[in-house]
Parts: C-alpha cells; structure tokens; sequence
C-alpha cells in the first residue's frame, strides 16, 4: 500500500472511492523500479471510462464557474509575491535555484477602483482547462475556466489594526494548485486573518511566475517512498522560507524577486507572534512536519491527509512518531483502507493521537470524500448538472454529503479552530457536536 491516495482524474484532482491513503496524487508518476514500493494505480481515466464530448449548456455559452461569497463581515483584497530563495537548489530540477509563487489574502479597505482577482492566472488557466476538458469529455471552450474570479479586490489596500492580523498558512495536495484552497482561504481573510497560499513548484501541474513563464510537473524518477519523502522535506522547507520572507516584510522590506508594487499598508498587516498553519492532503502532512520543526507555527490543520511514507513499509512522518505539544485538528471524511479515515481507523492518525500532548480534536464527515475539503465541492456538483457527468465520478470525489450544507460546516470550523487558538477566544462548536452542522462528527 503505497502512501498516496490514488486519483482517478488527474487534471481536477478526482480520488477513487476507497482507496487507502488520502495523499490525493493528481499527476502521473513515473514507474518505480521493480524493487520499489508498488507504485499507485494510474492517475487518469481509463479509456473506456472517458466520457463523450458533452454539449454545451443550454443557453449556447460556456459556463461560467464561481465560489460561494465568503460569509465573514470584511472585505478580501490579495496579491501575490514571487519568492527566490538563492541559498538553496532546487531538490527536483538540477542547476536551478529554489522559486515560489504565494498569494497573500488579506482584509482589505473598501475599494471600488480594484478589479476582482481571477481564479488562475492566464497561462496556468489555459494549461489547466486542457488537461480537464481531455478528463471530462468537454470541448474546448465549454468552460470559461480563464474566466473565473475570486471574491478578492487585485492589490487593494490592506485594512490595519493596531496589532496587524493573525497569519495562516496554506499548503495544498501534492500535484494540485494553490488555487483550489481558495473558498476557505477567503473565508478566513473576510474574518480578520492574513492567508499565504502557496505553490510547490514542480510538483504542482503547473505554477504560473510573472511576465507569463509557467513551470510544470517534474518529478525524478525514483522509488516512490524516497519520492515522498523528498517532497515533503521539501514543502516544509518552502513553508519555512515562506515565514522567513514574510519576517521580511513586517520589517518593511519587499520580498518580491521583482520588486513589484506591495499593496498599502501590508507591511503593517500580519502579525507574526500569531500563526497557523492548515493543508489538504499532503499539505495537512506537511502542516504536521512543519510544526514539528519550526515553533513559529502556534496551531495547524490537517484537512484528510495520510502523514505516512509508505503504509506497507510501515513508514511514517517524525510528527506520526513523536507527536505535537501545540494545538492541531484532524479533520478527515469518508473511508481509508475499509475503515473510517479517523484517529481511530488510521494507524498513522493514531499514532500521532496518542503521541501528540497539545490541544487536539478529530472530526469527521462520513458522507464525504478526499476532495470535500477543496474548491471541488462547490464546483464539481455545478459542472456535473451542467454537462450531465457521471454520478459515480462526482461520488467517488466528493462523496454523497449535501455541497451546500458541508461547506458552511467548513466555513465554520476551521474558523473556529484558529479563533481559539490563535485569537485565545473560546469556540463552544469545537465542544461538542451541532444540530447545525450535521455532517459532521467529533471522535472521541
């Protein structure tokens, strides 16, 4: 059993129902050699499971995809940075050094002059809507995927307070954007929170750097456990430059490799004695690793991901063998190896349970899936009713649980994890369970 979630759609990060691991893989991955780990199944459709090109919806255009508003009381303004770290070569691609793209998400001041962010950038956008109109059957076209916005004014000015806003990182799935983060990202900014996504790059399908350069997947072609430890070694040597770069900032300094324009006042906006730290999938492992190293991080989520190596070889996360003393919440959903993906049906989960002597909470949606957590849960549903996919694809991804209802319970718990955690006010829904949110459980 290998340490990754095997996906069945490789361009949208689609998961098979009932695999083992939950390190969604949304690439194809070289062969490992015959003495390797075995490697995971394919990451794409099957031929003959790949759907006829589908029509367009009824009124003739291309669909246009948007996020629910987010439902907290300030308005998101964001921009992106950059990030060159010269001291370190790149552990994936030789004779270069280290490059990210991270966008910052922030409470912004009203400002009508600053247009809406778009969802991807151009270029990455446009490498994006091949690979899942190929997967889904679409026609070019029938989504306008380079079209899509975020809720989020382009370099609006930051609103400040007195202290700045506490600071939350994210890390996304291995193979996926930053961008599909993005509903609960904003959910967080339009609450008074500063949020760093960010890119691994070239382990993500594609990153798009300024003046249109786009860097896509390269991965080495090794034995797939050493593989996932070099990336998750990787990820949270990113994270840590990340918070290196944003010391940078609070000191007035501009981190961007190309020196662009910052918005106003966002060397006033973060408070760096406040931070958290959340992630889906691989992210949610690389949250755990980087916690374990680095005591800047104060709390962190992990979002259904596996914090295992290699399942088979019995190889797991330093954090699996030796716990947190800081706050942390598990939230998992569905199924993982037959049992619920729960402290108490993952070994690796468990083993960090038991190991782990800080504040800590699992929760689970059972109904849901690996995909629950990301921006597929609200769009999946729309591009399925629009072009009549298959039912057992959006299942196998996002589970049976109502979109509607599992997203406002996303929208307020991991919310209320950092309130209380790095706002230190006490959330009575990180007690007990709640009529309003019945899709989610609390294991004990």
């Amino acid at each position: 059993m290998g340490a990754f979630r095997p996906c069945a759609l490789s361009a949208v990060g689609v998961c098979s129902a009932g695999s083992p691991s939950r390190w969604c893989r949304s690439l194809r991955g070289p062969a490992p050699p015959p003495s390797a780990s075995p490697a995971p199944p394919s990451t794409s459709l099957p031929t003959t499971s790949r759907p006829a090109p589908l029509t367009a919806p009824g009124s003739g255009g291309p669909l246009r995809l948007e996020l629910p508003r987010p439902t907290g009381p300030l308005p998101v303004g964001t921009t992106e940075l950059h990030l060159v770290d010269h001291t370190r070569p790149d552990p994936l691609v030789a004779g270069r050094v280290r490059e990210l793209m991270v966008s910052v998400w922030y409470p912004a001041r009203q400002g009508r002059r600053h247009p809406l962010a778009p969802y991807m950038r151009a270029r990455a956008a446009a490498a994006f809507a091949t690979r899942t109109e190929a997967e889904l059957g679409l026609a070019p076209g029938q989504v306008d995927w380079t079209g899509i916005t975020t809720h989020a004014a382009s370099e609006a000015p930051v609103r400040t307070g007195s202290h700045g806003h506490p600071v939350v990182l994210f890390s996304p799935g291995r193979g996926v954007p930053r961008t599909l983060g993005t509903l609960l990202v904003e959910e967080l900014a339009s609450r008074g929170y500063v949020v760093v996504t960010i890119d691994h790059t070239f382990e993500a399908n594609e990153v798009e750097f300024p003046f249109g350069r786009v860097e896509k997947l390269q991965v080495p072609a090794i034995d797939p456990t050493e593989l996932n430890r070099l990336l998750i070694q990787m990820r949270v040597q990113d994270t840590r430059f990340v918070l290196d770069q944003l010391a940078i900032l609070t000191a007035g300094g501009n981190p961007d490799a190309e020196g662009r324009r910052l918005p106003a006042g966002l060397h006033h906006a973060l408070d760096l004695s406040r931070i958290g730290m959340f992630g889906h999938s691989a992210g949610g492992f690389t949250t755990g690793e980087t916690m374990l190293v680095d005591r800047r991080v104060d709390a962190g989520a992990n979002l259904d991901g596996s914090m295992a190596y290699s399942f088979s070889r019995g190889e797991f996360g330093q954090v699996v063998e030796r716990g947190l003393d800081r706050p942390f919440l598990l939230m998992g959903a569905g199924r993982s190896d037959g049992a619920p993906h729960t402290h108490l049906g993952a070994v690796d989960w468990g083993r960090f349970w038991e190991r782990s002597t800080g504040w800590k909470l699992d929760l689970h949606v059972p109904e849901g899936e690996h995909m629950t957590f990301t921006d597929h849960e609200p769009l999946l549903p729309r591009l399925a009713a629009a072009f009549d996919l298959p039912e057992a694809l959006v299942t196998s991804t996002l589970g049976t649980v109502d979109p509607a209802r599992v997203v406002d319970s996303l929208r307020a718990y991991l919310p209320a994890f950092f309130d209380q955690h790095l706002r230190h006010r006490r959330q009575r829904l990180l007690e007990r369970p709640s009529p309003r949110h019945p899709d989610v459980t609390f294991v004990r």
